[in-house]
């Protein structure tokens, strides 16, 4: 998606990539090789202006040598804090941004006793390496505790409460090399297995202060890090609290909808930030939403047929629990956007 947003930019993409049949290489000039082959690195650092990444499981000692030699936006040092919880929530806590009461566990005796100070029920986290619910264990009683270490891998993780939020937010937005900042409105997220289902970008009940924290959290992040693209940062909502998750130093799942649904994509808006551009203007355009295909692909017809549905599908080999593409629905009302995105997940159940 970066991709075909380049091309009417202008910007000519070359992707870096292990696979032979990666999304990016069936739209734009690839490289493949491991994201430690240096041979591989070279000839990305030779060719390229600027080096920018779209998953933040891209080894930080990879973008500190490309970027000693082309620079690298966002820069590493948001890649190291993405990757690991424990950097992260301290990120977090550096801000002023509340987080849920967590714990470091290094070992089976440790979760023991983190299970005393943060009490239950609580989920514990692999420190590293975990996305849509994976390296994630429910504990809900001290019975489970040795289960749950197992189930993460039994390596560094993090014990934190489980929180009883009203919703889970998104706050999606970029700052340009400049320093300029821009954000998308708040997105409300529905996640299903740990795996993020739809994101609504209009909701009741986001109000003009709910928005200006997230957007003020969001903008002490990226000043924290020298951060330049497209940044977000997921939040649970408890009452009018916002409670910080984790953040993305990319392009964001949550952030799709802006495809369709808004005067300027968050792809473009990367490409313009880490480009040195001026960063676009991001109204929405109408009622927007996503909705998630996961494991398997619908019949393009039995989308495209609902009024306000757009398809994106990304090249991806179908298997379970996959992101294989989206649906963005834009509409005039919420009412209207709520009923396409009704009608969309009524043809997914179909297949």
């Amino acid at each position: 998606m970066l991709a075909l947003a380049a091309h009417p930019l202008g910007i000519q993409v070359v992707s870096l990539d292990p696979g032979t049949l990666s999304p990016a290489a069936q739209v734009a000039d690839a490289i493949v090789g491991a994201y430690d082959d240096e041979a591989a690195l070279a000839v990305l650092a030779q060719v390229a202006d600027v080096v920018t990444y779209e998953f933040e499981n891209v080894p930080v000692d990879t973008a500190r040598w490309l970027e000693a030699r082309v620079p690298v936006l966002p820069p590493p040092a948001a890649l190291e804090g993405a990757q690991d919880r424990l950097a992260e929530k301290r990120l977090f806590e550096e801000i002023e941004l509340p987080v849920p009461a967590y714990v470091p566990v290094d070992d089976l005796d440790g979760l023991a006793g983190a299970i005393e100070d943060v009490g239950l029920p609580a989920v514990l986290k692999s420190r590293r390496l975990g996305y849509d619910g994976k390296g994630q264990a429910v504990v809900r009683s001290t019975e489970l505790a040795e289960d749950a270490w197992r189930a993460v891998g039994a390596v560094p993780s993090l014990l934190e409460t489980l929180v009883p939020f009203d919703r889970e937010l998104s706050i999606v937005g970029a700052r340009g090399r400049d320093g300029a900042t821009a954000f998308y409105p708040l997105v409300h997220n529905e996640h299903a297995a740990g795996i993020l289902r739809v994101s609504r970008a209009w909701e009741d009940g986001v109000t003009a202060d709910l928005q200006r924290r997230a957007e003020d959290h969001a903008t002490m992040l990226m000043e924290r890090l020298g951060y330049v693209g497209v940044l977000a940062i997921e939040l649970f909502q408890v009452g009018d609290q916002l409670l910080g998750n984790e953040f993305a130093p990319r392009v964001h799942n949550s952030g799709h909808w802006t495809i369709e649904g808004a005067e300027t994509s968050q792809f473009e808006q990367h490409l313009r930030a880490v480009a040195g551009w001026p960063l676009g203007p991001v109204h929405p355009r109408g009622s927007a939403a996503m909705v998630n295909l996961i494991g398997t692909l619908p019949d393009a017809p039995d989308i495209l047929r609902i009024p306000g549905a757009h398809l994106h599908t990304y090249g991806k080999q179908a298997r379970e629990g996959r992101k294989l593409g989206h649906v963005t629905v834009v509409a005039g009302t919420p009412e209207a956007c709520e009923a396409a995105v009704g009608e969309v997940l009524e043809a997914l159940r179909g297949i």
